[in-house]
Order: structure tokens, then C-alpha cells, then sequence
């Protein structure tokens, strides 16, 4: 179904069902508040694309030249049930011009198959629903070389909207990512590991409408930092866009070696976690933030028993949710992949800061008590004092001013360059080019000539700035740097 001499597309964006059934100034919060965010979303890609509000429904219209880009973007925003592209035609009042119109739409596509119409209405018409379904129907029938209308198991629906003289034909459907609109449901500060938990726990609180912010405790240095904020940036850039969103790095490594001095070893992991807790609620209490999100699953390892969870929820009077905690590791992938992170999740270099020896699995809150007397909390104080507080969409510009490795922009015939990106297509350069994706850099690399100078490739040097570190940092190999082409103006 395809007319080339439209300029624009329009999408009808139903509202999921739980907004609708909202009460009448709750409903239209929230219908507003998804109206914003799409604002401020679809700006960014082009000036010319208008918003309607109505309130049970919103209609993006959209240039044909960004169609692809705005689709994707409605389809991760969150409080839309189903999007519902469709080609839009004024001054259809008469029968007569709506058979003709869709006549000229759709007859090619029938033939050889059963179809049936179906319509919906909106203001005053001389004719009813029925009677406007029979009468597309019947012209199409007669005019195209469809093999039947079929009532109940047509191959095609030629479905259409006509609201007053204005006719919608829809031609495609897509299940929107439901939940509420950001920004209705308050703020959650999120204890970002960058592994798959958090990333799925942080992506459910948005989906369901809360604006998530994240903080992170750093056991592992620079590349460990980078890992986790290209993981954040990537949640905030396709599910949170709309609002500005903090990302807060908290330097854990004095407080890893109190814990092991003052902690016995079967405490070590229980005591880490609540140590977490204790910080994020204080930076919270800053935030002015009401509850905390982990990502943790009941029973996944020995510090998620009921027992433990217990025993590390006791330092916060915040509230903590826990998403993931009736769900399994297969689930939480699963999410994963379909949101885009288990790539991520998979490449993050594994930085354990405490190892536990024979770890409680029933710990005691007598004996939890005593242990925590022993630790210096100025310590943990000191951290917090010290984390580095950014927003989330200044990421790229501060990891670039983080990272330690050498950033080569001009090439010459001694480099390889490794075009880390997942996607097939590999970038042309002056000198030899190989593929690796990220997340086989590691195993791959070590295969390499240690006698050749490397410069790993991505599109914005986040992911680039993350393995060349970390290849430096863990595999000690001193020829690998970052390759970032000057821009041309």
C-alpha cells in the first residue's frame, strides 16, 4: 500500500490501557505528559514534525524522509499501546471519494487474496460504519481482482479510520512499549552494575513511567566507569530521552579495602551491598529521591537469599524495589536481548572488589551488628563526598575526557584497524581494516601479531575507549589504542 507522492506519514498512537482507565485528571497528566516527552523526543530529529493531543489518542505526523528513525523512537517510548501508521486524506465527506481513494490504494495488493474492511467513525456522516464498511468493500470487490471478502479469516484487512471529512487508512501496526509515560511516576535513583541485572531493572522502571537515575560504585578503575556509562547512555538514549537524568560514580576502593580489614570473610558480600545501600541513600536523600532500584533476583547468588536481603535492607529507611526478584537468569537475558543490552552486558570486564570465602547464605542480625560496629564509616562518608555527579547525555563528552588511552586521528600504513561496532559493515580506512566485534575482542585479540600497532574503532569512541582500556588494564598489551577520524566541516 504505497502512494509515493505523500511528503508525510502519520502515526496514530493508542494509549495503553491503564492510562485510559485512570481517572479524568490523572488521564490527562498522563496524556500530557506523554505529549511532552514526544516533543521533546521527535525535535531532536526534525523541526517539521507536529503532535496532536486528543485525549485518547495522540497523532505524530512526519516527514517521509525520517520515517524510520521517528517509528523507532515511538516504538520506545513508553505509555504508547500500539502505534498505527497511516496515510491521511482531507475532504473525504462522500462515499463516493472514499471508495475511490482507497480503490486507488490498495487494489493491486488484493489480488488473488480474500479481504474484509473494517471502520471506524467519528463525527456526524449520513452513513453509518456498516454501511461505509459494505461500500469499500463492494467497490473494491468490483473494481480490483480480489478473490472474496472473507468476514472472519481474510487474508487482508483494509482497515480505516474517518474522523469528520478526514480519512485514515492505516498500513501497518506495531505493539508499542506500553507502561506510562515518563515523568508520572516520580524518581528512582538505580545501583548500576552494567551486568544484566541492573540494565533489565533499570529498563523496567522506565518502561513503567519513573525517570531513573543511576549510581555506580567503581571497583575497577577507568575501564570499568566507561563499561558502565556507555551501558546508562544507551538505556537514557532509546527509553529516556525526554528528561535530563543523573549518573552518579562513586569511588569504592578505599571503602573494598576497609571492608576487608575490618569485615570476616563470609561477611564480605553482605557488608558490600549494604555499604551500596547506605550511599545510595544518602545521594538519594540529596536527590531528593524516594526510593532505590537493584537489580537483584532471589536465591541468584548468596547475598540474594530472603535472609541477606533482609539483613541489607535493614541500613535503609528508603523504599527498595526489586524487580527482578522473582525472576530467573534465562528471563532477565531474554529482556536483555530484546532491549539491546546483553551485547553490553556480555563485554563488561568482570571486576569482583570483594571475594567472599564460604559466603553466609542465613546470616545473623546479631551477629551483622557486631561486624558493622567494626567499620570505619568515615570511610564511606568520604566516597560519597567525593562521587563525580554528571548528566547522563553529557556521557560522551566525558568519557573522551576520561579515558587514558592515546587517541590516534590520522592514519598511516603501520596500523590495523579493528572496527569493533556489532553491526556486518566494516569502516574503510587508508590502511588495513579488520572486523572483531566487541564482545569477541577479548578472546580475539589475544590470537593477534603482538608486533603490529592496533586502533580500535567505533562510531562515537565510547566502546572503543572501553576495550582499549581494558585491554591495556587486564591483557597488559601496550599496542592497542583508539581510532577516532577527524571530522571533516
Amino acid at each position: 500500500m504505497q502512494n509515493s507522492s505523500l511528503k508525510t506519514q502519520k502515526f496514530i498512537l493508542k494509549l495503553f490501557p491503564e492510562i485510559m482507565i485512570k481517572g479524568s485528571s490523572a488521564k490527562r497528566q498522563m496524556v500530557g505528559q506523554l505529549y511532552t516527552n514526544l516533543m521533546s523526543i521527535l525535535e531532536r530529529i526534525d523541526a517539521d514534525i507536529k503532535v496532536r493531543k486528543f485525549s485518547d489518542k495522540i497523532e505524530v505526523v512526519s516527514p517521509v524522509g525520517v520515517l524510520p528513525e521517528v517509528r523507532q523512537r515511538l516504538l520506545d517510548t513508553s505509555g504508547i499501546e500500539q502505534i498505527l501508521e497511516a496515510l491521511q486524506f482531507d475532504n473525504m465527506d462522500t462515499l463516493d471519494k472514499i471508495k475511490v481513494k482507497v480503490g486507488e490504494l490498495v487494489a493491486d495488493s488484493l489480488e488473488g487474496k480474500t479481504f474484509v474492511v473494517r471502520a471506524k467513525r467519528t463525527g456526524k456522516h449520513s452513513f453509518n460504519s456498516v454501511e461505509l464498511e459494505r461500500t469499500v468493500g463492494g467497490y473494491l470487490l468490483a473494481h480490483s481482482k480480489a478473490k472474496n471478502v472473507d468476514l472472519k479469516n481474510a487474508e487482508l484487512t483494509i482497515q480505516m479510520e474517518l474522523i469528520e471529512s478526514q480519512l485514515n487508512v492505516i498500513t501497518a501496526k506495531y505493539k508499542g512499549l506500553s507502561g506510562f509515560p515518563i515523568g508520572t511516576q516520580g524518581d528512582i535513583l538505580s545501583l548500576m552494575s552494567g551486568g544484566f541485572d541492573s540494565t533489565v531493572a533499570s529498563y523496567l522502571t522506565m518502561k513503567r513511567g519513573i525517570k531513573t537515575h543511576f549510581v555506580f560504585f567503581n571497583l575497577g578503575g577507568n575501564a570499568h566507569e566507561i563499561g558502565v556509562k556507555q551501558v546508562a547512555l544507551y538505556l537514557w538514549n532509546k527509553f529516556g530521552s525526554s528528561h535530563k537524568v543523573k549518573f552518579i560514580s562513586v569511588p569504592f576502593d578505599d571503602v573494598i579495602e576497609e571492608i576487608f580489614r575490618s569485615t570476616p570473610p563470609t561477611y564480605m558480600g553482605v557488608t558490600l551491598k549494604r555499604l551500596m545501600l547506605m550511599a545510595s541513600e544518602k545521594i538519594a536523600d540529596e536527590m531528593e529521591i524516594d526510593a532505590l532500584l537493584t537489580g537483584e533476583s532471589v536465591a541468584q547468588v548468596s547475598s540474594q537469599t530472603l535472609r541477606n536481603l533482609a539483613l541489607i535492607d535493614k541500613v535503609s529507611n528508603k523504599l527498595i524495589l526489586r524487580p527482578l526478584s522473582t525472576m530467573n537468569k534465562p528471563e532477565i537475558i531474554s529482556i536483555a536481548n530484546e532491549i539491546g543490552t546483553r551485547q553490553f552486558a556480555e563485554s563488561m570486564p568482570e571486576y569482583c572488589g570483594v571475594i567472599s570465602q564460604n559466603p553466609i547464605t542465613h546470616g545473623s542480625f546479631k551477629r551483622m551488628e557486631k561486624v558493622a560496629q567494626k567499620f570505619d564509616y568515615d570511610v564511606l562518608n568520604k566516597a560519597v563526598n567525593d562521587a563525580q555527579h554528571i548528566y547522563v547525555h553529557d556521557i560522551v563528552e566525558d568519557i573522551n575526557k576520561l579515558a587514558a588511552v592515546e587517541v590516534v586521528n590520522d592514519l598511516n600504513a603501520d596500523f590495523i584497524v579493528i572496527d569493533i561496532r556489532a553491526e556486518e559493515e566494516c569502516v574503510e580506512t587508508s590502511c588495513e581494516t579488520i572486523k572483531i566485534p566487541f564482545h569477541q575482542l577479548k578472546k580475539e585479540f589475544k590470537t593477534l601479531d603482538t608486533s603490529k600497532e592496533y586502533l580500535l574503532y567505533c562510531d562515537k569512541g565510547i566502546m572503543s575507549q572501553l576495550h582499549a582500556q581494558y585491554l591495556r588494564d587486564e591483557l597488559k598489551c601496550t599496542n592497542v589504542r583508539v581510532y577516532r577520524p577527524t571530522q571533516s566541516s
